[in-house]
């Protein structure tokens, strides 16, 4: 099973104008700068919670159904599923009509349950497509306030000290603060 974005976040969870004000700036001169660390701050934070922030598609390519016929969604908070297709030998797809799923949230994670037989896939590989809209809300008003006060932490330290800037790493300095933030939004991995 793999994931892959199909349709991206349309916003951050944290505004210019909030992150400025969080960082005392009052010019214009670095916006750029502070929007592009905004944006790589919420994927950080995305990345240690193994959830997504903002309303975003992903679509989940499966090869075949599990044995159970629950499906596992690695993608979190599920709102809701957008589609699911199925693609026989001739690489033809059928869309499955919503009354024949129940999406559980109440399950973690999220899975997909059929209400019937769920077509088989004829196609070997990549046979079946999930399409997930996932995500807090379309703004930063719905997502938990520790979640874009991480995203704010990350870039007031970034931003005191652009050489010690690294992707992917959370400065020693504000780790202990951001892991206290994350840490109950934390989304186990799928084995």
């Amino acid at each position: 099973m793999s994931a892959i974005l199909i349709d991206p976040p349309a916003i951050e969870p944290v505004t210019l104008a909030e992150a400025k004000a969080h960082l005392r700036l009052t010019g214009s001169d670095d916006d750029d700068y502070v929007a592009a660390m905004i944006t790589a701050a919420r994927i950080q934070v995305e990345s240690a919670t193994r959830r997504v922030l903002i309303d975003q598609t992903w679509r989940i390519y499966r090869d075949d159904w599990p044995s159970d016929g629950h499906v596992a969604i690695p993608i979190a908070p599920v709102k809701s599923i957008a589609a699911v297709t199925v693609y026989d030998a001739d690489g033809e797809p059928t869309e499955l009509a919503p009354t024949d799923r129940l999406l559980d949230v109440a399950s973690q994670p999220a899975r997909l349950v059929f209400t019937g037989a769920a077509p088989h896939p004829g196609r070997a590989v990549n046979g079946i497509e999930i399409d997930v809209v996932a995500g807090y809300g379309p703004s930063g008003l719905e997502v938990p306030q520790p979640l874009r006060l991480a995203v704010m932490t990350l870039v007031a330290r970034w931003y005191e000290d652009r050489e010690g800037l690294a992707y992917g790493i959370v400065p020693s300095r504000v780790a202990a603060a951001f892991e206290a933030l994350v840490a109950p939004f934390r989304v186990m991995r799928l084995t």
